[in-house]
């Protein structure tokens, strides 16, 4: 296997407007984020991945850019972003910038031509389909509710937008525009950048005959990723952004890619086929959902978790690169959703962490999540900010009349405000995040989970996290060994083996929240364990073949 920075690193997500805030307008910031890289640095990360700070209306809390080459106000300057780029290479850091081509702010300029009229040069920059049959072009649903379609009185045709209608989706299939995209990329690139997170990467071809969807009665509109997730295309495109851009650079690359297979995967991070590094799939995000629908919700299945995991690991093994992550600014809290955050809140975070940091791949850490940061619980719609929950509240118990109660612990469990609530700095008012009023409110348990307490207390999830990165960084079977899953139907424990050369390493997880006991699979012999890592260092067991695992213990051992 090829050796290279990127499957050594450790990448930390950095979701700005939540992160700190440096001048008191209740915003994060560019600034604010260089005030806190000595906490970065000390953690032992390797690679800040930003969200976007690109210059937006902020619609989608800049997922909707009007130039991918300023700075957006709230956020600072260019000249704030070259003081934190500077200040993270110093520290031996990499910073990597998310890259949202699938769509565009309808305020950037592009788009402010192509609606100008059906014969500007850029009007072919978008998706522009006439009325069909006095309707939409077709019945694709968009994913933040309504249609996917938004009519255009000034020219007579519709746009698609997947997302927002302030988003609306940029036409790969025009030659000029994937030329600009190339500029953008290659123009940041030269100012120090050391990769990109590709947003909904996979959805860039679209089927041009635009078709209608398969129609699940009691819908208004339908899901139609079938014609856009995984597209005719979309390997040519990556391939032309490969040869045109990021074969200049030694550089991490990775793809959101919802709907995305194991055999998808190999495809786009094959070493040989000059597409990207490594990919976000989705299957392990899905475990709960009941149905195409993500507020319909169901218990996730601990073996189907570790049927999932297990494919990704052994389906990319020498042929792709899995990235590893339990949370990131979409999703509710990993703490929340996969563990215990009442009453084994920092067993099963540490469990969590031991699980995502001893698979193979790239691990991604979301801010807070080393401090076991939990779901928030706020009593009003009004205190949310999210575009998707705001909508999908609006569309439910406003014009549908559902249930209001239902609906707000749908938010509770699934809502992306979850993820965003600001990063707990100290016990201060505001958790230290602002000496402002806070864009969105802050978790009331501030007080109990944050950073400064969590420095103090050398049993701290923080510490545990120092503990896995520091690990990776002297043991190459963590990154390198290969994977091999254990007790494959046991249904309270998640074992397996790592192996590299003549070292094995054994992870052995509890997910629930009582005692079990493993029994050591009988092919598996040694001749004395030493212990790696674990999250009750109090009760190490020398001999293995019988461990009783206490509610969420995780433990490693080094099998000789």
């Amino acid at each position: 296997m090829e050796k290279t920075w990127w499957k050594e690193s450790v990448v930390y997500q950095i979701y700005p407007r939540s992160f700190y805030d440096s001048n008191g307008d209740g915003i994060g910031d560019l600034r604010g984020i260089y005030e806190k890289l000595d906490y970065l640095k000390d953690l032992g990360v390797d690679v800040l991945w930003l969200s976007p700070v690109y210059q937006s209306p902020n619609d989608d809390n800049g997922y909707d850019v009007s130039d991918y080459q300023a700075i957006m106000q709230d956020f600072g300057t260019m000249v704030d972003w070259d003081v934190l780029a500077k200040g993270i290479h110093d520290r031996g850091m990499k910073i990597v910038m998310d890259l949202v081509v699938n769509h565009s702010s309808d305020e950037h300029k592009w788009f402010i031509e192509s609606a100008s009229s059906k014969d500007n040069p850029k009007r072919d920059y978008y998706i522009w389909r006439s009325a069909k049959n006095g309707r939409e072009p077709n019945n694709w649903e968009s994913f933040f509710g309504g249609s996917a379609w938004q009519y255009d009185l000034k020219t007579d045709a519709y746009y698609l937008h997947l997302f927002s209608k302030k988003q609306p989706d940029l036409n790969w299939e025009n030659p000029a525009l994937r030329k600009e995209i190339y500029t953008i990329m290659n123009w940041w690139l030269a100012k120090g950048v050391d990769g990109f997170r590709m947003d909904v990467i996979n959805f860039l071809s679209k089927v041009q005959s635009l078709p209608d969807a398969s129609i699940v009665a009691g819908r208004a509109y339908q899901a139609g990723g079938q014609f856009f997730i995984n597209g005719p295309r979309i390997h040519e495109f990556l391939q032309e952004m490969h040869a045109n851009v990021l074969t200049n650079y030694d550089i991490l690359t990775v793809g959101e890619m919802p709907g995305a297979s194991v055999e998808d995967a190999i495809l786009y991070t094959g070493q040989d086929r000059h597409e990207l590094n490594m990919i976000f799939q989705f299957e392990h995000m899905d475990l709960d959902r009941a149905d195409e629908d993500k507020w319909h919700s169901k218990p996730w299945n601990f073996l189907e978790l570790k049927r999932i995991i297990s494919k990704w690991q052994i389906g990319l093994a020498d042929r792709g690169w899995n990235s590893l992550y339990l949370n990131n600014h979409d999703t509710p809290r990993m703490v929340s959703r996969f563990g215990n955050d009442k009453i084994y809140r920092v067993e099963s975070a540490k469990m969590l962490a031991t699980f995502n940091h001893m698979l193979q791949g790239t691990p991604y850490i979301y801010q807070g999540e080393e401090l076991g940061m939990t779901n928030v619980k706020f009593s009003s719609i009004e205190d949310y900010r999210d575009i998707e929950i705001l909508n999908m509240y609006q569309e439910k118990v406003i014009e549908c009349g559902e249930d209001k109660e239902a609906v707000m612990e749908a938010i509770y469990r699934s809502g992306r405000d979850n993820a965003r609530t600001p990063f707990q700095w100290n016990q201060e008012e505001n958790a230290g995040f602002t000496k402002g009023k806070p864009w969105i409110g802050v978790n009331s348990n501030y007080k109990e989970i944050n950073a400064e307490a969590a420095k103090r207390d050398e049993n701290s999830i923080y510490y545990y996290y120092k503990q896995l990165i520091e690990l990776r960084k002297t043991h190459e079977i963590i990154v390198y060994g290969s994977y091999r899953l254990l007790l494959e139907n046991d249904g309270k424990i998640y074992a397996f083996m790592r192996e590299f050369g003549k070292t094995r390493w054994l992870v052995v997880l509890n997910f629930f929240a009582h005692a079990v006991t493993f029994h050591l699979p009988e092919d598996i012999s040694y001749t004395k364990a030493e212990f790696v890592i674990g999250n009750y260092k109090d009760d190490i067991q020398e001999n293995i073949d019988r461990i009783c695992l206490k509610p969420y213990e995780a433990c490693v051992y080094n099998l000789l």
